[in-house]
């Protein structure tokens, strides 16, 4: 089984294909950073605009990457949500155009899903297993239980992990995206220098908050720059440091407790996957290994190339879905949100 994929959720265009024997045999990703560095985030209008100019090119390139041709296709995969809806619409309608014209079964793929099932494709992880799921739009504590049968745990209430990991970025007077600009001052910081705010530790449930920290930091740098002085090297790195470890320490102790709960429910199988962009942070990588290990789990993190968003990981959803029979028609619809838990959504 050979699947395309496409996807143009936010600000990276890419075009993969992968096989149902776990071969990436292309994955070409066209990243907007230089786009959209000048505004300090993503504006939708120009990541649609990128998406239209590029994605044909990368499709191209992918097939060729791969030595097959359209016809030399077994199925379509494009991502339909949840993201910017003008780059979704880019995306799906170009799979839908494919898949019309070669006759190819489309499957619209839940970009959350996609994360979710990295580790699957990486390293053939087995259901059931717990998820951490954390980008720039999402925060969730997720039990895999199968396939298309997601239960949300927790969630943010308030800022995602990588929008936070952006603004202070941007507060910090570090580049776009802010999560490897963190990483990197970080390394170079105290980060017992500020004392910052841990929202929800120690409280019952699993959600998570991260506006109170950002809002910390924030003090911080309005009282190091009283009359808008620039902060010297070592107070950003210090700043950078002192937010990566509060982070860690936020996600360590919320998916600790859902560690616990999810071995109550599924006794033997303790596996953790941390999935999503802010996955490739090497730091938070090695708490989460650390809390895993105490609790007797085993955590899987996919690559970084994996983590970050790109078209391997929705050609493998793509692969799953159509060897379980879960095509869709031409006219499955973009969608700005779309919950990985339906249930969970009607809760909120």
């Amino acid at each position: 089984m050979r699947i395309l994929g496409i996807e143009s959720s936010c600000d990276e265009t890419a075009a993969a294909v992968v096989t149902g024997e776990r071969q990436i045999l292309s994955s070409l990703v066209f990243s907007q950073i230089h786009h959209h560095q000048a505004y300090g985030g993503v504006v939708p209008e120009v990541a649609a605009r990128a998406h239209i100019e590029h994605l044909d090119g990368l499709i191209a390139g992918a097939l060729d990457e791969a030595g097959v041709d359209f016809g030399g296709l077994d199925g379509v995969a494009a991502t339909a949500g949840p993201g910017l809806i003008g780059g979704v619409l880019v995306g799906l309608v170009t799979g839908k155009a494919i898949a019309a014209a070669g006759g190819l079964p489309l499957i619209a793929v839940n970009h959350l899903e996609g994360h979710m099932l990295s580790a699957r494709l990486s390293d053939n992880v087995s259901f059931p297993y717990l998820s951490l799921l954390v980008t720039g739009g999402h925060c969730q504590l997720v039990e895999a239980a199968a396939l298309g049968h997601y239960r949300v745990m927790g969630t943010t209430i308030d800022d995602a992990v990588g929008e936070a990991f952006d603004k202070v970025a941007r507060l910090a007077g570090l580049g776009y995206p802010g999560g490897p600009e963190i990483e990197r001052a970080a390394r170079n910081g105290n980060d017992t220098r500020f004392s910052l705010p841990r929202p929800l530790k120690g409280r019952d449930g699993f959600d998570f908050s991260f506006s109170g920290l950002k809002t910390a930091v924030r003090r911080i740098v309005e009282e190091l720059t009283p009359d808008g002085e620039i902060m010297s090297s070592r107070d950003i790195n210090d700043i950078a440091a002192s937010f990566q470890t509060a982070v860690a320490d936020i996600l360590v102790d919320r998916t600790s407790r859902a560690m616990l709960a999810f071995a109550d429910q599924h006794p033997g199988a303790a596996r953790l996957v941390v999935a999503g962009g802010v996955a490739a942070n090497q730091m938070l990588r090695q708490h989460l290994a650390d809390a895993a290990e105490r609790h007797g789990f085993v955590l899987t993190a996919p690559p970084a190339d994996l983590c970050t968003d790109n078209a391997a990981m929705i050609a493998w959803a793509g692969v799953e879905r159509l060897a379980a029979g879960l095509i869709d028609g031409l006219d499955a619809p973009a969608r700005a949100r779309w919950p990985l838990d339906p249930a969970w959504e009607a809760r909120a």
